[in-house]
């Protein structure tokens, strides 16, 4: 079997295991999924699915399941689809097991707590030297797996890392789209989730139709103006990984920071709403985005909010208040003030 060949598939939940079915897909990929749970692995050997996250959706035999004790020791490509905050963890206890692949890939989304990193700079700390891309665009797993037509953008660090995943994702139903601005595609990733906690806020709170667009039009602005300023290009924004993921996060209701929104907007105590809903990306990176858009002295009103009512600094109500209190600005191409 060609080194070549091996992708590692890092994280057996819903968009783990969608995307590991979409690499199976092409005949010259040798895919490896891996779970942290044994006996989670074990039960999806035995049913040939994965019944918790994907109920129903058969998975082929060709596609390999793995835990920590059943590692490949080589694989080409690594693609990490953890919970952000365990992906320093995980790649790291992956590091000592295996031998330095050629590209690290990573459809997790967030920013890291404390570090304030993005995934390449998580990646670089653990795998120097090795290629890099960010996956990210308006999908959700059970659509995927079942080979409804999507799209997704991958940022790649360098043209061949990025046109051999192009190689590696693309089929009838699935289409990768290429980019260099590799910072653009994790900034939009991360920061669509913290506009949707707000959206669903506003429709939990039953501000209306109205509502919703402007906060995900001025949303668009807040991630642009502050993308912009880690080095993103703007146009970015208006693909896949930015609008494209964005309308999609705010508005249906598969989005778990959308209901987390939506629970919060019952007077549900924020520990309890992520208990009820399950991992929500957005709240953690919230907080994180919070304070680095001080530090790097951009404004950023609506996810200062968010992490405000997460923290219990405020009430949905009064964060919405606050928004509408603020002055009238002027409104240009995304740069202007909130």
């Amino acid at each position: 079997m060609s080194r070549e060949r091996n992708v590692l598939v890092l994280g057996a939940g819903s968009w783990g295991t969608a995307l590991a079915l979409v690499l199976t897909r092409n005949p010259a990929n040798d895919v490896y999924l891996w779970g942290r749970d044994p006996q989670a692995v074990a039960a999806m050997r035995t049913t040939g699915a994965n019944e918790r996250y994907l109920p129903g959706v058969a998975l082929p035999e060709s596609l390999q399941l793995v835990d920590s004790d059943t590692l490949p020791g080589e694989v080409d490509t690594v693609v990490a689809v953890v919970p952000f905050q365990t992906l320093r963890s995980v790649l790291g206890n992956l590091a000592g097991r295996i031998k330095l692949p050629s590209c690290i890939a990573c459809a997790s989304k967030g920013i890291e707590d404390v570090t304030f990193a993005r995934a390449g700079q998580i990646a670089a700390d653990v795998f120097p030297g090795t290629g890099f891309a960010m996956l990210s665009g308006p999908n959700f797993a059970l659509e995927v797996a079942e080979q409804r037509p999507a799209a997704i953008t991958i940022g790649a660090s360098d043209a061949s890392t990025g046109r051999a995943l192009v190689e590696r994702l693309h089929s009838s139903s699935f289409r990768p789209y290429l980019t260099d601005d590799v910072i653009g595609v994790e900034i939009g990733g991360a920061i669509k989730n913290v506009i949707a906690i707000a959206a669903g806020i506003s429709d939990g709170l039953g501000l209306g139709s109205n509502s919703r667009a402007a906060l995900i039009t001025r949303g668009l602005a807040e991630i642009t103006r502050f993308g912009v300023t880690q080095g993103a290009r703007a146009e970015t924004f208006m693909g896949l990984s930015g609008i494209g993921d964005l309308v999609l996060t705010c508005t249906d209701d598969k989005s778990r920071n959308r209901r987390f929104g939506l629970r919060l907007a019952t007077g549900t105590d924020p520990e309890r709403a992520i208990a009820e809903t399950g991992l929500v990306e957005g709240a953690t990176t919230a907080v994180a985005l919070a304070a680095l858009a001080v530090r790097s002295g951009v404004d950023m009103p609506i996810s200062r909010e968010v992490a405000n009512t997460i923290t219990g600094k405020t009430t949905p109500r009064e964060a919405v208040g606050n928004l509408l209190a603020r002055d009238p600005a002027m409104e240009t191409t995304g740069f202007a003030s909130g």
